[in-house]
């Protein structure tokens, strides 16, 4: 993998943290209304990951983050899109459930591409750094060898560990596996945001975001839910083709497992 680093230097105030989009319209524009009201400007805003997937609307997601100015890493479906593969590169255990869905909503998605969107993905950096709080971030998909590789909280601290030393950071900023949470040991942090696309597998419509702040020098965060029109975003699915199984999973659950 072309390991492209992004260098963002310091970072100050409120910091909005994202995943997994997903090509879901309907949240996008509920976090950049949640933004708007906390006055946290698109410099202090990152995405880390997977703008497009599974959802109706991949386009005017993509247009839309193009506008507002965030700060982007590639996902691994972006990846997949830009490099023409067969598939969306998520990693899925081949024959699965999640297999069958992906290689569905991929054609789906390779078909409403344009060479506009496939060159801008092309552009986006792998990873961010930045210093926040005093503290060196980075910012990943999967891990730091792997965009596709799945990290859980249950995947052991030294996997994790060894990310740290590689990216050389106090804080580890990731996205991919879908479903948030947190781990500090070592004075090192470890945080995932969850996605917007669909529901983390909690039982509920709701997504995830993180938020961040440095007041006083003392770094905090906190994982908080967002609400979003999620019978709009199915019946948008339905009104495309793409696969029931999918349309219910984005008001019910993420498709990702501890």
């Amino acid at each position: 993998m072309d390991q492209k680093i992004k260098s963002l230097a310091t970072i100050e105030g409120p910091l909005l943290v994202f995943g997994g989009v997903y090509s879901n319209f309907q949240t996008l524009r509920v976090l950049h209304a949640e933004a708007q009201k906390r006055d946290i400007p698109a410099s202090n805003i990152i995405c880390t990951g997977d703008l497009v997937a599974y959802c109706a609307q991949p386009l005017d997601c993509i247009h839309f983050i193009h506008d507002w100015g965030i700060h982007c890493i590639t996902g691994n479906v972006e990846i997949s899109l830009y490099q023409v593969n067969d598939d969306c590169g998520c990693n899925f255990d081949e024959g699965g459930r999640c297999d069958t869905f992906s290689r569905q909503w991929y054609s789906f998605l390779k078909n409403e591409m344009t060479l506009q969107e496939i060159k801008w993905m092309k552009n986006l950096p792998h990873f961010l750094e930045f210093k926040y709080s005093d503290k060196r971030f980075f910012v990943l998909h999967g891990s730091y060898q792997n965009t596709s590789e799945f990290i859980f909280k249950s995947s052991t601290w030294e996997i994790k560990e060894q990310i740290f030393v590689k990216a050389k950071a106090d804080v580890i900023l990731a996205g991919h596996c879908g479903i948030p949470f947190y781990q500090g040991k070592h004075q090192k942090l470890w945080l995932n945001a969850g996605v917007i696309g669909m529901p983390a597998n909690d039982g509920t419509p709701r997504v995830w975001v993180a938020l961040l702040n440095d007041a006083g020098n003392n770094f905090k965060f906190e994982i908080l839910p967002l609400d979003y029109d999620y019978m709009q975003a199915a019946n948008r699915m339905k009104n495309k083709a793409l696969p029931p199984g999918l349309q219910r999973n984005t008001s019910i659950r993420h498709l990702g497992q501890l």
